[in-house]
């Protein structure tokens, strides 16, 4: 039997040195007017604040035809920043051809080393073209993300950012929501140093009456500070600015940078920014309404520090209604969970319908654990469009803690090399009761991708059962049953259910199987509470005789107002612990005599049988030793 052997496996590690990114944007006819003047201000914030130095920048325009207006530049100063801002397109004309500015796209990505694999190309269009490249896309290995710009965008963009493992968003023109500069302020590098890497404290956008005020605060914690920017965007004549300092310093508009053409105004603060809340205030001076933006962003404070962040994202990016979405908001230092901030999602759909929730971290409906870091929520109000996610995260006073935990494995003091000790860093210690931290006021904004719901034609928007109840808990004192749990809502984990079914069972089985076979618990009293509520329910049980030996099982399920119930909750147990009856003419004194005589007579019984052993021993070895002598 010959054998062959197998080829050898050869691995290729690659490790981008340093980011290389082509902006590739749509300078078609149907860009002109708003659309340029947005797309100029969200790829000046990205040029100025966003990108990480020593990273490699080019510029493409593309409308039928495409050309390169910036080769691959350097970030190593504020100079070459302002280089390529001042080389953005500000005209549109013509048609659109995807394909060309891609292909130009790759073309300039080329140039550093004459590979595009591990670049990234960031594609903004508002058009659509019936040019397919996608195996263009593919085989350059390149990461693309698709920014569409406007309500009719190009079906391609998706796919062309899901076959390269970029990113997909739509955004509106609107200032606002200020959507454009959101999406281009969180494409910062995804395997980088989070330390080196921009963060978005506060994005915020307001329509102002006349002589009307924009005022906000923005809170900078102690993990951040460095660069530090108030980036302010106005549609038509330059507001009055003033930021203030938590110890009082004021910056006026005399103190920004105003780029006239893109409508921008922005302020770097020099050095680390101060601890704690600034206050800002736009005043529109004019005597017509206007919309005003403040985007604020900084950089961590120190490099072994990690700055506190936050990744939002829908549980799917599609949908056509037969499943809830979820959304997620993830708000942690390096991995380690913040917990008990308040965190906020809007999701706005492409017809302008705006939707708020509050996240919640409290282990109930989409949310597996308590207190990890995640906040979730459900998403119910499914209508037909593109839609885009934002969240804010604020951490208010001492309320909101960074939760390290402790770890389980034994402490070593010190490890012995060569002879030598060596002695490792003091075991961390904690104050109080358990090792949290106060991370005191802070300020986050984060965006995710944004996601399509597709309902079938016809169709009403789905109607969901309550959520089912994830952390029902039971305990027993006396002949009284106490449950408690967190209420789910009319539809999933919004609003109010209507009804409890409480049901009791001697055996787990029947609960899981056959729960409405179960014996039902009288809970008409318990009119449910607002969703995320904690519910709490006690009763006597009648007709059953508890005892040592007795185990019941509980479940519980929500009713809404179409008669939609929940699933079957998890399943707890309680049984009552009798006390231990002493024993007559017998105390523990009496016990530990019994023990202690018993132990002695068996030391004393040992010591014995040891003894003669040891003699007859003894004994044995003089006889031998004496037989060998006589012979």
């Amino acid at each position: 039997m010959e054998t062959s052997t197998p080829p050898e496996t050869k691995f290729t590690v690659v490790k981008r040195s340093r980011r290389v990114v082509c902006l590739v944007l749509d300078v078609s006819g149907s860009m002109s007017g708003v659309r340029m003047l947005r797309q100029q201000q969200a790829a000046s914030l990205f040029l100025r604040t966003i990108i990480e130095d020593q990273s490699l920048v080019g510029i493409v325009t593309f409308s039928h035809t495409a050309q390169s207006l910036r080769p691959l530049t350097l970030i190593d100063g504020e100079a070459a920043r302002e280089t390529l801002v001042n080389s953005l397109p500000s005209t549109a004309s013509g048609g659109t051809d995807i394909c060309a500015g891609l292909a130009k796209g790759f073309e300039v990505l080329r140039k550093d080393n004459g590979d595009t694999t591990g670049d990234e190309i960031i594609f903004l269009t508002d058009g659509e073209s019936e040019v397919n490249c996608l195996e263009e896309v593919v085989q350059s290995s390149a990461v693309v993300q698709t920014v569409a710009l406007g309500p009719s965008p190009a079906a391609v963009l998706k796919t062309m950012s899901e076959i390269s493992g970029g990113k997909y968003f739509v955004a509106s023109e609107s200032l606002d929501s200020n959507e454009l500069v959101d999406v281009f302020a969180s494409l910062t590098a995804s395997d980088g140093d989070i330390t080196l890497q921009t963060i978005q404290l506060e994005s915020s956008g307001k329509k102002t009456n006349g002589n009307g005020w924009f005022v906000n605060v923005v809170s900078v914690d102690k993990t951040v500070g460095n660069d530090t920017t108030f980036f302010v965007i106005y549609e038509n004549n330059p507001p009055n600015i003033m930021v203030k300092s938590p110890t009082g310093t004021f910056y006026d508009g005399s103190k920004f940078k105003h780029d006239t053409t893109a409508k921008t105004l922005s302020l770097e603060i020099p050095g680390t920014a101060e601890t704690g809340d600034w206050e800002y205030s736009l005043h529109n001076t004019m005597t017509s309404p206007q919309s005003l933006s403040m985007t604020v962003t900084s950089r961590a404070a120190r490099a072994d520090v990690a700055p506190i962040t936050v990744k939002a994202h829908m549980s799917q990016q599609s949908s056509d209604g037969s499943k809830p979405m979820a959304v997620f908001a993830e708000v942690n230092q390096k991995g380690v969970p913040v917990t008990l901030a308040d965190v906020w999602a809007t999701i706005v759909s492409s017809n302008g319908d705006k939707e708020e929730l509050r996240l919640l971290d409290n282990g109930a409906g989409p949310d597996i654990k308590r207190n990890d870091g995640i906040y979730s929520r459900y998403f119910t109000n499914l209508k037909d469009g593109k839609h885009n996610l934002k969240v804010r995260v604020k951490g208010q006073g001492d309320k909101a803690r960074v939760n390290r935990g402790q770890s389980r494995a034994m402490y070593l003091p010190g490890y012995v090399i060569d002879g030598e000790l060596k002695l490792n860093p003091p075991k961390p210690t904690f104050s109080g009761n358990d090792p949290q931290v106060d991370v005191g006021n802070f300020s986050r904004t984060a965006i995710g991708e944004s996601f399509i719901i597709c309902l079938p034609p016809g169709v009403s928007p789905p109607k969901f059962p309550p959520s089912k109840i994830t952390d029902l808990t039971a305990k027993i004192e006396e002949d009284l049953v106490i449950l408690n749990w967190t209420a789910p809502g009319e539809d999933l984990d919004q609003g109010t259910a209507t009804a409890y079914e409480i049901r009791m069972s001697e055996d787990f089985e029947p609960l899981r199987t056959n729960f409405s076979d179960a014996q039902l618990i009288n809970s008409s009293g318990l009119p449910p509470q607002e969703a995320g509520s904690m519910e709490s329910f006690s009763f006597i049980l009648d007709n059953i005789t508890m005892n040592s030996r007795t185990v019941l099982f509980f479940a519980v399920k929500a009713e809404d107002k179409q008669y939609l119930k929940s699933d079957v909750s998890n399943i707890v147990q309680v049984s009552k612990i009798e006390p231990l009856a002493e024993s007559e003419g017998m105390n523990v004194l009496t016990i530990v005599l019994c023990v202690t005589g018993i132990i002695v007579t068996i030391s004393i019984l040992a010591g014995i049988i040891i003894y003669f052993k040891k003699k007859r021993f003894s004994y044995s070895f003089k006889t031998t030793a004496c037989s060998t002598t006589n012979e």
